[in-house]
């Protein structure tokens, strides 16, 4: 598990064709400070699992679901990426639950500058809409930050935006987007347990009827069993 605070922005140095996925290397001096094989590390909200390291290296597998679904697809060497070790027991949670098990990408539409701030704007799948809520909390490349304002509900192109202090534009990869870049996406894990509830109460009354029914039966069946 992670926060959602970047400790250190990497590099990628080496990417190998695994057939069916990919192997990365990234330059991370911090974070392989105190890692051990089989460790996990965010790497731009992805997690992934150490399986061979340096003094200021790891490399790491990437399966292709997970490269169909985050921007690490078609990664190259010298790609910048945000870099989290997993969070120990008993550490403050300085940014909110984040797995490393992104919902997918967006694509930044916007960045409006001003003296200090940069607001992002970025459009969401149809799919995650009603995962984001106005001051709720949602991972871009792995970075924990505040929703600041959210498109309708039932738009066509569905979008959120980010506001950006000094701190994330310089600590992170964020600063360096532009609109048409894609961005890693997790969503509020409490908002995805939700949505699971809701679908589960609204499930067919036939369903629910069709359970009733048979618990009533075996009652029956264990009753009449007992009378005899």
């Amino acid at each position: 598990m992670f926060t959602g605070i970047i400790e250190e922005l990497g590099q990628v140095t080496a990417v190998t064709d695994a057939g069916d996925g990919a192997r990365l290397t990234v330059h991370a001096p911090l974070t392989v400070s105190d890692a051990a094989h089989g460790d996990s590390i965010a790497v731009s909200g992805v997690c992934l699992t150490v399986v061979e390291q340096g003094e200021d290296w790891f490399t790491a597998d990437v399966m292709r679901q997970t490269l169909d679904m985050s921007t690490l697809d078609g990664v190259t060497t010298g790609r910048r990426v945000n870099l989290e070790r997993a969070m120990p027991a008993g550490a403050r949670l300085g940014g909110h639950i984040v797995q490393g098990h992104i919902d997918g990408t967006g694509e930044v539409l916007q960045v409006r500058p001003g003296r200090q701030w940069r607001v992002l704007r970025v459009r969401i799948p149809a799919e995650l809409a009603d995962l984001v809520v106005d001051k709720g909390s949602i991972a871009v490349d792995g970075v924990s930050l505040t929703v600041s304002d959210v498109s309708d509900a039932g738009a066509d192109e569905p979008w959120f935006e980010v506001s950006l202090i000094p701190e994330t534009l310089t600590a992170t990869t964020l600063g360096e987007r532009v609109p048409g870049d894609r961005v890693n996406l997790e969503t509020d894990i409490l908002a995805r347990h939700v949505r699971r509830l809701a679908q589960f109460a609204a499930a067919p009354a036939a369903s629910r009827i069709a359970e009733d029914s048979l618990t009533d039966l075996n009652g029956s069946d264990l009753n009449e069993g007992g009378l005899a």
